[in-house]
């Protein structure tokens, strides 16, 4: 009898691996640059909401309330990059400024290996992401996300929205 191909309740999408797997395409576009946790949740926001930063067709529909994905992408991010991290696909930092990720030796070549059209997507967002965000500082970037995540969700204010989570 074949394998099921998932289990019985496994997700995929939205997950920390589907997360840990975007931040490769983004980490191996990055070069030897390094990010903090912060930056690669907004890069994670805009290479998949990429047609809301006037770049390519967005990968993600564009779903009302949106923008709180930033309120909830820290903890499985974090997840999907400690679970590429035991594969030695990323690297962590530990520094005075905290913890960063970079790409390995492994990554590249890893991601060659990825051949489907949704691969292809993901390598090509990940080229305009950082062509067009990865040499902002981080207030640049923060601000920007600031200004056009409003927007984008409409419905979506960062202080309100944290205010309503402290129970």
């Amino acid at each position: 009898m074949p394998a099921p191909i998932a289990r019985r309740g496994a997700r995929i999408f939205n997950s920390p691996l589907e997360y840990g797997l975007r931040m490769l395409f983004v980490l191996a576009a990055y070069n030897d640059r390094r990010a903090d946790l912060q930056r690669l949740i907004s890069f994670d926001y805009l290479m998949v909401h990429s047609g809301d930063a006037d770049g390519p067709a967005s990968l993600h529909p564009a779903v009302p309330f949106r923008g709180g994905e930033l309120l909830v992408k820290r903890n499985v991010l974090s997840i999907g990059l400690n679970r590429m991290f035991s594969r030695e696909l990323i690297e962590k930092r530990f520094d005075t400024s905290g913890i960063s990720y970079g790409a390995t030796q492994l990554t590249g070549p890893f991601l060659d290996l990825l051949k489907s059209t949704y691969a292809n997507q993901l390598r090509e967002r990940a080229q305009w992401l950082i062509a067009a965000f990865g040499d902002l500082d981080d207030r640049e970037l923060d601000a920007f996300m600031s200004e056009r995540v409003g927007r984008w969700g409409a419905e979506f204010n960062r202080v309100g929205a944290l205010e309503r989570l402290i129970l």
